[in-house]
Order: structure tokens, then sequence, then C-alpha cells
């Protein structure tokens, strides 16, 4: 029996169009040394055939990690940051919100082609969007600081997010450096899950005081 056979993990269904439980079927597993410059690294291709338990459709999940995607959490605490990837792509073809009209111009197009970019499975390009969506909101909502973090913060003060809100935006917003700046792909998992901070950030910010707005006149 695999290591991981029968394990149960969380995952996006592409028929239940949610998180759910999954039961990982098989697995085959490859490890490798990668060599550059006199330095080896450590590789790791974890290759699952999983179900889902609640509609039990199946899918293939890919996990690539090395030695060097072990992130430090805590004083003597590590996580494993491996790249997840799902065929197939349980976010392809997402729609954006119902009522995404109602978006300010600017902020619709941002938020349009970056959920093109995800839907077309470009990782970078969609990382980079979201946070020029975080970066237009601030402006519009006249958000102050030097920098986007100050302005998220800016964002509690002013009325316009929770504090829950604003540390959920501060991932993002480092998700969107890693994109911009180190040119790092994240996942498909990991930018749907953000995407749907973004989505919540738009109801809430724009679109639900709108309808209110139009409905309790």
């Amino acid at each position: 029996m695999n290591k991981q056979q029968g394990q149960k993990i969380a995952c996006v269904c592409r028929e239940c169009r949610r998180e759910t439980k999954h039961e990982i079927i098989t697995e085959a597993t490859l490890n490798g040394t990668f060599y550059d410059s006199g330095y080896s690294i450590d590789w790791t291709n974890e290759n699952q055939i999983i179900r889902c338990l609640g509609c039990e459709a199946f899918s293939f999940r890919k996990v690539s990690g090395s030695e060097h995607d072990w992130v430090q959490t805590g004083e003597n605490e590590w996580e494993y940051d491996a790249s997840v990837e799902i065929f197939p792509n349980p976010r392809e073809g997402r729609q954006p919100l119902a009522d995404a009209s109602i978006l300010q111009d600017k902020i619709q197009r941002i938020y349009e082609e970056s959920l093109q970019a995800l839907n077309d499975t470009q990782p970078v390009l969609c990382g980079i969007g979201i946070r020029a969506i975080i970066e237009t909101v601030c402006k519009d909502k006249s958000a102050i600081g030097g920098d986007l973090y100050h302005k998220i913060n800016s964002l509690v003060r002013l009325g316009v997010l929770t504090q829950d809100g604003a540390n959920i935006l501060h991932k993002l917003r480092t998700l969107g450096n890693d994109a911009a700046h180190e040119v790092k792909p994240h996942s498909l998992q990991e930018l749907g899950l953000a995407f749907d901070v973004v989505d919540h950030l738009l109801l809430g910010v724009y679109i639900l005081p709108e309808h209110a707005k139009r409905t309790f006149k």
C-alpha cells in the first residue's frame, strides 16, 4: 500500500464547485536530485488519483516540491509549501461575479482580465492581477499610506474592511508581490482560493452596498 493511499485531503472539486474532502485512491512517488552550480537539491513529485467523498468524481493530483519548499511558520515550526496541481483544472471556466457590471470600469476591467488569466492557466499574470485589484480598491477608497501594507490597514480605519478582512488581504498582497517581483507562479488551487477572497471583497465593498442603495431608497 502506498504511504498516502486512503488518506483524506481537502481539495477543490470540479463537480461540487467548492473545496471538499477527497480520498487518495492510489499514488506513485518520484524522487531525485537536481544539480546546479555545484549544489544539489532533492525533489519529490507525488502523483495521485483522488476521489471526491461527496460526488465521487475522480481527479489527478500532482504535488511537486523540493527541500527548499519548507517554510518556517514559527520558532520551531516548518510547513511544506509544495506546488499542487489538479487535473482537470477545477477552476477552469470560473464565472465572474453575477453583478460584476456594477463595479467601476477600472476595477471591472482588472477583475475580468485577472479572471481570464486564471481560466487560461497563467498563474503569474493572475497573481499580479490580484494585487492590482487590491491596489485599485485602496485608491478608490482613498486609503492612506506609503505602501500597500499601510493602505490595507487604512481601509480598516475607514470602515471599509474588518481586521480579519485586512489580514486576508495581506496574504494576497504577499502573493501578488511574489508574482510581480520574483515571477513566482502560485498553484491554481492557491489562486482559486485567492479569487474567492477577491470576490468576497468586491461583493462587500461595492455590489451589496449598491443593491442596498437601490432597494432601500
